[in-house]
């Protein structure tokens, strides 16, 4: 689609718009895993857009739920008292699902709100815990956490971070591999002092980087060994994209708090929410007088809620939570010949649907961009994600083995066609 530039006024969120302003990718329909653009051409989404199309496109029945919910009641606050029927079911659904203890859950509109709402509560129950002083919050370079206030601030990924000036205090970034950096963070910092810690399983954006062989297992020891609570970012890793509800599943670990979102409603409507433990949540439940003066204006809005029930319909009936599992090896196997190509440094795979193909720091000093490669495999009919030196893979979970295939081909010819027209790229021969 293209435009008169000066005639738009939509502000595309993670853009340069100066670059983009001109010229228009513009999507129109959505069937499973394929997208069609404006003029009728087809992508095979190997993203799931922004990791959450787990389910894939065009579900009719999450469709026919939105709209059965908004012709009965459309919305209503869920502040103090007032509630729904899709609010309540949604949330004890979940709580039975979660890999946390007595799980209470606290609705919001998304991973950023998710973020935020379990930081703040971290806080605040050591505040009625008597404990006021326990407000310093652990996370992991390369950790994305959005870009609320909160995730901003504990985000790992530096070219989020600036710009904005001064961020939140009482955080503190660790390397996202080391066991000790944590555990020598945690007695520079004071676990006295420490409200939580934040972790994703996997971690997304920040490169696609799979935990180390017990990393986790000792995160979860570590916390408890210090009191500090254990929030696991899940909101890319969960339903189905690690083989589990909610990814961390596979390392039998029980944090203190789960923040979830995408793959709940696997984007049709925007939903999300922290799995809250019965230990975190006993002094707000039951002790009179602990208000939490934090909230979203469509918190448990239920229309959302609806779609999320269909779209856990959807990945209950078809068997799709444990496809992030299944196909993890057939990804790795797909992508790994890639680490061959003389544009790429090497290939991350084998822990769930998804995936990174690392460019060659060669290629890179040399000018060769992610975005290059991104666009290139889209003028091929496949869409990826450039992630800083990477490009990642994270198809929907109902993707078959010849679209696998066909992530794999049409990305070897995409490079192959930037090594063409800038050989000197190449890092290695």
């Amino acid at each position: 689609m293209t435009t008169n530039p000066d005639d738009r006024r939509f502000w595309h969120p993670f853009s340069d718009m100066a670059a983009v302003r001109d010229e228009l990718f513009t999507l129109a329909r959505g069937e499973d895993v394929w997208l069609w653009d404006d003029a009728g051409e087809r992508y095979l989404d190997a993203t799931a857009s922004l990791w959450y199309a787990n389910v894939g496109h065009g579900r009719a029945e999450i469709a026919d739920a939105v709209r059965a919910q908004l012709v009965q009641l459309d919305a209503y606050s869920t502040f103090g008292d007032t509630t729904n029927a899709p609010a309540e079911t949604l949330a004890q659904r979940l709580a039975a699902l979660a890999p946390v203890p007595d799980a209470r859950v606290f609705l919001t509109t998304g991973g950023g709100d998710s973020i935020d709402t379990a930081a703040k509560l971290a806080r605040q129950y050591w505040w009625t815990k008597g404990e006021p002083q326990r407000v310093q919050l652990l996370s992991r370079t390369n950790g994305y956490h959005g870009t609320h206030g909160f995730g901003t601030s504990i985000g790992g990924i530096e070219a989020n971070r600036a710009g904005y000036g001064p961020l939140l205090e009482h955080t503190t970034l660790v390397p996202w591999d080391s066991l000790e950096a944590l555990e020598q963070a945690i007695l520079r910092v004071g676990p006295e002092r420490i409200a939580a810690f934040f972790a994703e399983p996997v971690i997304g954006a920040g490169g696609v980087l799979p935990p180390p062989a017990g990393y986790l297992e000792g995160v979860a020891a570590l916390c408890e060994e210090h009191g500090i609570l254990f929030v696991v970012d899940a909101v890319i890793c969960g339903f189905g994209r690690l083989g589990s509800w909610f990814g961390i599943e596979r390392w039998g670990v029980e944090p203190d708090m789960i923040t979830f979102a995408k793959g709940v409603t696997s984007g049709y409507l925007p939903l999300g929410g922290v799995v809250v433990s019965g230990a975190v949540a006993e002094p707000f439940w039951n002790e009179p007088g602990n208000f939490v003066r934090h909230g979203a204006t469509y918190a448990g809005h239920p229309a959302c809620c609806a779609a999320a029930h269909a779209n856990l319909d959807v990945l209950e009936r078809e068997g799709l939570i444990a496809r992030g599992a299944e196909l993890e090896g057939e990804l790795a196997a797909v992508l790994t010949p890639l680490a061959e190509h003389p544009l790429v440094a090497g290939v991350r795979a084998g822990t769930g649907l998804l995936g990174a193909v690392e460019l060659d720091a060669a290629a890179l000093a040399a000018g060769v961009t992610t975005s290059a490669v991104a666009l290139e495999l889209r003028r091929r009919g496949v869409l990826v994600r450039p992630l800083g030196s990477a490009i990642a893979v994270s198809p929907p979970l109902t993707i078959q083995r010849p679209e696998l295939d066909l992530i794999g081909t049409v990305a070897r010819d995409a490079l192959d066609a930037i090594l063409a027209a800038a050989p000197a790229a190449a890092g290695r021969a």
